[in-house]
């Protein structure tokens, strides 16, 4: 099973790029990020003829997510619990039937936090916060889970083509490190450092100063599994060419393969 993490910055606006992506790719599960659509407003019926089911938690005009899947989810939750004042589209979790029992896959976009000396950045590491109790609760069912998304978080300096420059960001603070290896530490598995702990791997360029030219990127997408679903991983690669296609997201499929 492909399962498949993607900050889509827009799925109105890169529908051609999606749907191209999933006929080349034909991935069987796809965590969307930054969709900027309200659920009614989503393009289904385009992904819908391409044989995957849609689930979204959307917002007007910024955040938003979705899980696309060639099964039908048995179960669907939305929202981060924890803090019912937070009206952000950020999280959402779908359960699936597979013969080995239930997979859990949620797609999930952490906040940005920046600038750091806003009230952003506690909004961020607070969510953080919630997000490791969350996942402490959900691991208790040792159950495959995998916690996809944009995580906004640079995890150490290799993950970076120029680390210093990031120096003074949310996505590079200590606080902001440290709550993503506190996640770790629950037991959870970084899959593509699993595979590889080269450098110049990285899942996002920039649109300015010429960034992708310059493999100038950073590595803030990471799919991230309970030690069932880590038992399960054959393979995780980074899906870069697709940065090179005509009006791209800033961000590329990160997938995984489980068996």
């Amino acid at each position: 099973m492909k399962i498949v993490t993607w900050n889509i910055n827009g799925v109105k606006a890169r529908i051609e790029v999606l749907t191209t992506w999933l006929q080349e790719s034909n991935p069987d599960i796809v965590c969307l990020q930054e969709i900027k659509s309200v659920d009614e407003g989503f393009p289904r019926f385009e992904l819908e003829a391409l044989g995957y089911h849609v689930e979204t938690n959307g917002q007007k005009g910024f955040n938003g997510v979705a899980i696309l899947s060639k099964q039908s989810p048995d179960e669907v939750n939305r929202g981060l619990p924890g803090d019912d004042a937070d009206d952000h589209a950020r999280f959402i979790e779908a359960v699936f039937s597979t013969e080995k029992g239930a997979l859990r896959v949620v797609s999930l976009y952490l906040p940005n936090g920046n600038p750091i000396n806003t009230e952003k950045f506690p909004y961020k590491i607070g969510w953080m916060a919630r997000l490791e109790r969350w996942a402490e609760e959900r691991l208790a069912l040792e159950e495959p889970l995998i916690l996809a998304g944009d995580y906004n978080v640079i995890p150490e300096p290799i993950d970076a083509k120029v680390p210093e420059v990031w120096v003074n960001d949310a996505l590079f603070q200590p606080a902001t490190r440290q709550s993503f290896r506190r996640l770790e530490n629950l037991g959870f598995t970084d899959a593509v450092r699993s595979v590889t702990d080269k450098g110049d791997v990285y899942t996002f360029w920039d649109y300015q100063a010429g960034a992708w030219q310059k493999n100038n990127g950073i590595r803030i997408d990471h799919l991230m599994l309970s030690p069932e679903a880590a038992n399960m991983l054959e393979s995780a690669s980074i899906e870069k060419h697709v940065r090179a296609w005509e009006k791209p997201s800033d961000h590329v499929p990160v997938a995984i393969s489980i068996v």
